[in-house]
C-alpha cells in the first residue's frame, strides 16, 4: 500500500518559492512575509522585470479593465485619481509595492521554471530552472510551491493563420509583441478582434492614425464607465486613506457582484440595457443591431469596459469604424471580407487573444510520474487532487483578479502555520468521494474554449467547485477549516502516500 517511509528530512533551499513577480506574486510575497516572517522564500521570474502583464504588454493605450480599488492590493491603497488606470501607472504601483516592502530583494530574474517535481521521500519540490541569460539550467528546492504565473503564455498570443497573409504589403502584428518602432501616424489601420485589447487599441490609435477599423467576427458587450470614481475621490477628502480605500473597495466589489447576479438571473433585461447604453452613446446613424448586439448572454464572455466612452467617441467622430464580417483573404493592400467588401490597410493588428497555460507551462511531476493537468480537480480553486504542497493563484473571470489572489495568499499563510503547529511536512487534497466533473471555466470566450482540454477540471459541489463569488469565497477560503477531511497531512516519519493516494489517506485517517 505504501511506497515507503520517510527516511530522513531534506532541508530545502527555501520554505516557499513563489513563481511570478507580477501583481499576484508580489502580493503573495507581501502576505507571506507579513504573516509568516520566519519563512524563507524566493520569487522566480522568467522575465527580466517586475510587473507581469503590466510590463509585458506595451501596446498603445494599455489599461486595466477593472477598477484599481479592487484590482489593487487590499493592503496598499490606490492613490491615483483614475480608477481605470493606464498600464504604466499599474506597473509603477506593483514595483513600488515590491520596493517599499523589500520584496524586490527576493526576486531572481530570468529564471524560468521548466519543471516542478515533488519527491515524497524528501518531502520537497525540486524546480528545474532555465537561466534565460546563460541558457544553463539549475535546481532549487522548497517545501511549499506557490504558482503566481498567471493564466496565459508569455511566449506569444493566439494568432490564426489568415489566408493570403503573406501577400499583404504592410505589417501584421500581435499586441503581445508590440514593436517599439511602429509608427502608425497617418496610416490606415485594421484591428482584428472585439475583446478588451481591441477596444483599447482602437480609440488610442485613432488619435493619430488616418483611420482605424475594428474588424470583428461577432459583437461584444461594451460598457462605458467613468475613468475616475467620484465617490472614491469624495471619500478620500473626508476619511483616512485606508478607510476610504476599504469602503470604495467594498462598494465596487458589491456592485460587480450585483451586476453579475442580475446578468445571470435576468439576462434579457441586462442585455437590453447594455445595448441601450451603446445606442445612447452613439446616437443615430450607427447599426447597433449588427455591431453591438451579441448572440450570447452578458457574462457568458467577459464584458469590455471603455473608460469615459472613448471608443464611442472615436466612432462618433468618424476617426474609427466597426465592421462585422469574416475574412476571406488578405490582399496586397488590405483585407477582403466574405461579403466582398475590401478594407484598405497599411497596418493590421491581430488582437485575437491569448493562449491559456497552466502553471506557466512548467512540467508537473509527483514521485517521478508526469501529471496531466486535465486529470486534476481543483480544491477550493487553490490546490489540486493528490498534488502535495502546491497552491496556484487563479483569479476571477467576473471580477478583479486581485480579490481572489489576496484571499489565496492569506490562505497559504494559514496553511503554513497549521502545518507548523501539527508538525506536518506535506498536505494534499484527496477526495472522499467522486467530486463530480465540470470545466474549469464556464466561459464561452474563444481563448478559454481553445484551452479547456489542457486545464484542470472543477467539481460540482464544495469544496471542489470553483466559485465566482467573492463573498462566498471569504467563507470558503479565508475561513475554511484546515481539517475538513479532504486535506490530508503527513508528518515527518509518517508513511508517505502511495500512487493510490486514497488508500493511504484512509489508513492514516483510521489511526
Amino acid at each position: 500500500m505504501f511506497r515507503g517511509l520517510l527516511c530522513g528530512m531534506t532541508t530545502p533551499d527555501f520554505d516557499v518559492i513563489i513563481v511570478g513577480a507580477g501583481l499576484s506574486g508580489i502580493g503573495a510575497a507581501y502576505h507571506l512575509q507579513a504573516r509568516c516572517p520566519d519563512k524563507s522564500y524566493a520569487i522566480l521570474e522568467g522575465r527580466e522585470a517586475i510587473g507581469g502583464t503590466w510590463d509585458l504588454f506595451r501596446y498603445p493605450g494599455i489599461r486595466s479593465d477593472s477598477d484599481m480599488h479592487t484590482l489593487g492590493y487590499d493592503f496598499k491603497p490606490w492613490k491615483a485619481r483614475k480608477a481605470i488606470a493606464d498600464g504604466s501607472s499599474i506597473l509603477s504601483y506593483v514595483r513600488e509595492t515590491a520596493a517599499e516592502n523589500g520584496i524586490d530583494r527576493h526576486i531572481r530574474f530570468n529564471s524560468l521554471v521548466q519543471e516542478a517535481s515533488w519527491d515524497s521521500e524528501a518531502a520537497v519540490w525540486t524546480l528545474t530552472i532555465l537561466d534565460r541569460t546563460t541558457g544553463q539550467t539549475s535546481d532549487l528546492t522548497c517545501r511549499m510551491l506557490h504558482m503566481c504565473a498567471g493564466y496565459y503564455s508569455y511566449e506569444g498570443g493566439y494568432k490564426p493563420d489568415f489566408p493570403g497573409e503573406n501577400s499583404f504589403a504592410g505589417r501584421v502584428i500581435h499586441p503581445q509583441a508590440w514593436p517599439e518602432d511602429l509608427d502608425y501616424a497617418g496610416k490606415k489601420v485594421v484591428v482584428i478582434g472585439s475583446g478588451a485589447t481591441a477596444v483599447t487599441l482602437v480609440p488610442e490609435m485613432a488619435k493619430t492614425a488616418a483611420h482605424v477599423t475594428m474588424l470583428q467576427r461577432s459583437p461584444t458587450y461594451i460598457v462605458s464607465r467613468p475613468a475616475e470614481d467620484r465617490i472614491a475621490l469624495g471619500l478620500r477628502k473626508i476619511l483616512p486613506e485606508k478607510l476610504a480605500y476599504g469602503l470604495t473597495r467594498w462598494k465596487n466589489t458589491l456592485l460587480q457582484m450585483l451586476f453579475f447576479r442580475m446578468a445571470r438571473r435576468r439576462p434579457d433585461k441586462v442585455k437590453d440595457r447594455i445595448i441601450g447604453m451603446a445606442r445612447e452613446e452613439l446616437g443615430e446613424g450607427h447599426d447597433i443591431e449588427t455591431h453591438f448586439t451579441p448572440d450570447y448572454n452578458p457574462w457568458d464572455q467577459r464584458l469590455c469596459l471603455v473608460p469615459d466612452g472613448d471608443l464611442f467617441t472615436a466612432l462618433r467622430d468618424g476617426d474609427a469604424t466597426i465592421t462585422t464580417d469574416t475574412i476571406e483573404t488578405f490582399t496586397e493592400t488590405g483585407i477582403k471580407l466574405s461579403s466582398g467588401q475590401e478594407l484598405e490597410a497599411d497596418i493590421v493588428v491581430s488582437a485575437t487573444g491569448l493562449q491559456l497555460e497552466f502553471m506557466g507551462g512548467a512540467v508537473l511531476k509527483v514521485d517521478g510520474a508526469r501529471i496531466d493537468p486535465a486529470s486534476l480537480h481543483g480544491y477550493r480553486g487553490i490546490m489540486f487532487t493528490n498534488v502535495p504542497n502546491l497552491v496556484v493563484t487563479f483569479g476571477y473571470t467576473n471580477a478583479s483578479w486581485t480579490l481572489k489572489a489576496d484571499l489565496i495568499a492569506k490562505y497559504v499563510t494559514r496553511l503554513l502555520k497549521h502545518m507548523d503547529k501539527t508538525g506536518a511536512v506535506e498536505v494534499r487534497p484527496i477526495p472522499e468521494s467522486d467530486p463530480g466533473d465540470a470545466p474549469w471555466l464556464d466561459f464561452s470566450s474563444g481563448y478559454v474554449t481553445r484551452a479547456l482540454h489542457k486545464l484542470p477540471r472543477q467539481g460540482t459541489s464544495a469544496p471542489w467547485k470553483l466559485n465566482q463569488n467573492y463573498i462566498q469565497d471569504i467563507f470558503e477560503i479565508r475561513h475554511a477549516p484546515l481539517d475538513d477531511g479532504v486535506l490530508q497531512y503527513r508528518r515527518a516519519g509518517d508513511p508517505y502516500f502511495s500512487d493510490k493516494h486514497a488508500d493511504a489517506a484512509a489508513a492514516i485517517a483510521a489511526e
